[in-house]
Parts: structure tokens; C-alpha cells; sequence
């Protein structure tokens, strides 16, 4: 048998459904499979704190291999892993088609299946249920007591006690007025189709940026409307799901797709592009439900009909469909590019970008900056997130830059509070508000 694969990696579909899938013992017995190949190769040892935990217990063990590790320690495994991808799309050399077989990702997941069966604490139901939150904490004056009581040290202090978010994690604020209440109509362009883009575009606002930065949906829509492609908001939406999957709440994720896919279906039916401005949910139509719904018509749809916004403009760009009418050039831009767009496999587009403008300088760091949502914001997980992302602070760092930006909005407020006092005069901004910058608009 050869060593390694040196084809593009293939995901099998996840059958979620099936009794084997939610079988203890048949989980047991795959994670201890996986688990011997991984601590045999250690080839991951540096993407995260999951591989390291596993390492550490083999070396640990009386044997020093995998059967030497007790089976109820394989939890800490996988209590460690927050489903980045990264180690199947980037670096491990035996999954499928490799005959080993080696999808690390999806039996984790089937691992935070069972535990999530099992009962989880109310922190991670509260967590994960991002639109409950929203429609509470985006209130007015609900939105800023909220803001208040996250900065204020005795309050954090009292939420770690009673709720285990941690207290020195900077949370994101929530807004008074949400993206889809204040979003400006699009002018009645003409649709002009690319050969691989739509010429209009359907918005899928996403949790974030309707309820936390609004600022992300109207430099999106500006942006489009600057470069006269017609657009509208998804006629109604809900959480894309990726918070449920993390925790392993697969009929979560079941719910919340049977209301976004019939509507979404729709608008890539009717010939719409599809943009969503955070990675994950767009990482989520694209490739997560279809993985688990590949039957499904209106799923496949969808996936068809989504693009992460600079995959999309890029697009235009190639097509001569983009203006580059750029009035400011942007200087130093340190862009992290977030696992949710790299695992989307469609190239480093933000920094074609960006470095399209004239005057601009961007240095990319390609690395997990250990955030990963809400696992970072836990307690027992604070200090290992901050500790994965210390060589993404020091290298966003070096270069003395003039906006550290990431297509991931929570992975760019967790490397500004890791970066400290390193970060100079650095000034937050995502990827869409330095683009707009550039126009001038």
C-alpha cells in the first residue's frame, strides 16, 4: 500500500441518519482506528490543541500506543476539536480516496452527536442559538445594557461564574437597528451574467452581520450597488446552522435547513447569485448540508448558487464585469484568511483583492487563529484559543500594519485582543469595509 494520497482529498456523504452513525460502540471503534493512523503520522501536530491532547495520552499510556489509552479519555479529544477542516483539506495524507479512509473531521462529529444526545450544559443550547439571542440583545436599549454589562469586569466576572464565557474574552456587541431594517433597495440595474457568475445577487445576511456588525451587510450592498449589479435580501432567513453542527445538534441543523433551503432554492432558481458575508455559513450551504443531504435538489441548488463575496467579485473582475475605479489606496493590510474560506477551495480571493487596489500592501497569514465561534468564548477553552492563535498574532504583528483584517469578523476581534499592544496603530476592518474604502464610496 502506498504511503500518503497525492489526489485532491473527496468527503463521502454523512449518514447522519443511520443507526451505525449514533452507535457507541461503532464510534468508539472508528475514533480508535483514526486515532492509531494520526498517532502514527503526527504529521497535524501543530494545527490545534486536538492532536496534541491525543499525542499526549498515547505517550502517556503504558504501551505508548493507541490501545494503552483509556476509551473514556477519547473524549478530551474531541472536546478539543471545533470541526475547522483544516486537517483534512490541508494536511493529512490518507483521507479518501487514500483505502485508509481517514475523515477526522466527520467522526468527531459523530462523537459530539452522542455527546449531545447525552445532555449538554444550558451554555452551549444558549450558545449555539444565535437568532434567540439577536432578537433579544439587538433590541434598542436591550442592545446597549447588553454592551454595557459585556464590558463591565464584576458582570463578566458573575458570567463566567453562572454561564462558563470566560471573562477576559472581548465579545462582539450587538446593534441597536439590525442589518435587514436598515438595508438601502437596490437601483434597478440591468442584469448583466458573467460565464461563471449570475449578474444579480440574493443577500443571506447571516446571524453576525444582521445582529452584531451591520456594517458588514450595507458595505456588501454598497459595494454591489457601486459596481451596478442588482440585488435583494433573502426574502426571510434563519441561523445557516454551523453553531448547531459544532455542537453536534444535527437535527438542529435539520430544522434550521428545512426553513433557509426552500427559500434559498427559490432565489437560486431564479438565477441569483448567493452571498453570504461570513465564511461559515457560506462554507455551510456549500459544502455541510450538502454532505448531509446529497439527495436533496433544492440543497444542491443552493450549493450551486452560493459565493463567498470576493470569490464573487473576483469572478466579476476576471469577467470585466468589476469596475476598478479604486480612489485610496489602503497601505499595509495584515489579511488572515480564516479555515471556513480556506477549506472552500477556491483560493486566496480577498487578497486578489485587495491587492488589486493601487498602494496596497497585504500580507496573508494562513493559519487557525483558535476562535473558531463559540469555542473560544468558553471557559475551559479561553486559554487553549489564545494559545493556537499566538503565531497569528505575532505574524499579523510584524509587518506594523495599517488594518488587520479577515474575512472571519469574530477571528479579527480575537486576533486584535491577542495582538495587544503589539498592534501599533492597526485598526480593525473587514475585508468589504476596505474595499469600499478603495472606491472611495
Amino acid at each position: 500500500m502506498r504511503e500518503g494520497s497525492l489526489e485532491a482529498p473527496t468527503r463521502h456523504p454523512l449518514d447522519w441518519k443511520s443507526e451505525a452513525f449514533r452507535d457507541p460502540a461503532k464510534v468508539e471503534k472508528e475514533l480508535e482506528r483514526i486515532f492509531d493512523i494520526c498517532h502514527g503520522c503526527r504529521r497535524c501536530v501543530s494545527l490545534c490543541t486536538t492532536f496534541p491532547t491525543l499525542f499526549d495520552l498515547v505517550d502517556a499510556s503504558p504501551t505508548l500506543e493507541i490501545d494503552g489509552v483509556k476509551k473514556e479519555d477519547y473524549a478530551k479529544v474531541v472536546d478539543q476539536c471545533y470541526l475547522c477542516d483544516l486537517c483534512y483539506m490541508t494536511k493529512c495524507p490518507y483521507v479518501p480516496p487514500h483505502p485508509w479512509n481517514v475523515d477526522f473531521p466527520h467522526v468527531m462529529l459523530r462523537a459530539k452527536a452522542l455527546k449531545f444526545e447525552k445532555g449538554i450544559k444550558f451554555r452551549d443550547r444558549l450558545l449555539s442559538s444565535t437568532d434567540a439571542m439577536g432578537k433579544l440583545a439587538a433590541i434598542p436599549v436591550v442592545a446597549q445594557t447588553v454592551n454595557a454589562v459585556n464590558k463591565n469586569g464584576l458582570a463578566r466576572k458573575l458570567l463566567e461564574t453562572t454561564l462558563g464565557v470566560h471573562k477576559d474574552r472581548e465579545l462582539p456587541p450587538y446593534a441597536p437597528l439590525k442589518f435587514r431594517a436598515g438595508a438601502a433597495p437596490s437601483n434597478a440595474f440591468p442584469v448583466r451574467n458573467g460565464k461563471e457568475t449570475p449578474g444579480k445577487v440574493a443577500v443571506f445576511a447571516t446571524c453576525y452581520a444582521n445582529y452584531n456588525e451591520p456594517q458588514l451587510g450595507h458595505d456588501l450592498l454598497a459595494l454591489l450597488a457601486h459596481n451596478e449589479i442588482p440585488y435583494v435580501l433573502v426574502d426571510e432567513e434563519v441561523c445557516c446552522g454551523m453553531p448547531k453542527l459544532e455542537l453536534g445538534d444535527l437535527d438542529g441543523v435539520d430544522l434550521l435547513k428545512r426553513k433557509n433551503i426552500p427559500v434559498l432554492a427559490r432565489h437560486a432558481r431564479d438565477g441569483y447569485a448567493i452571498l453570504a458575508p461570513v465564511p461559515s455559513c457560506a462554507l455551510m450551504f456549500k459544502q455541510e448540508l450538502p454532505l448531509m443531504y446529497p439527495d436533496d435538489a433544492d440543497v444542491l441548488a443552493v450549493r450551486d448558487a452560493m459565493f463567498d463575496p470576493f470569490e464573487y467579485l473576483v469572478l466579476r473582475k476576471k469577467e470585466k464585469l468589476l469596475k476598478s475605479d479604486f480612489k485610496q489606496p489602503l497601505g499595509k493590510v495584515a489579511y488572515h484568511i480564516p479555515c471556513h474560506a480556506r477549506v472552500q477551495n477556491m483560493g486566496q480571493k480577498t487578497r486578489e483583492m485587495l491587492e488589486s487596489v493601487p498602494g496596497t500592501q497585504v500580507t496573508v497569514v494562513e493559519r487557525c487563529a483558535g476562535h473558531d465561534g463559540t469555542w473560544g468564548v468558553k471557559s475551559e477553552y479561553f486559554d487553549n484559543s489564545m494559545k493556537i492563535g499566538r503565531p497569528v498574532f505575532r505574524m499579523m504583528a510584524e509587518p506594523r500594519p495599517d488594518y488587520v483584517s479577515s474575512d472571519c469578523p469574530i477571528a479579527a476581534r480575537h486576533i486584535m485582543q491577542g495582538m495587544a499592544a503589539d498592534k501599533g496603530q492597526a485598526v480593525k476592518a473587514h475585508p468589504l469595509t476596505l474595499l469600499r474604502k478603495a472606491y472611495g464610496i
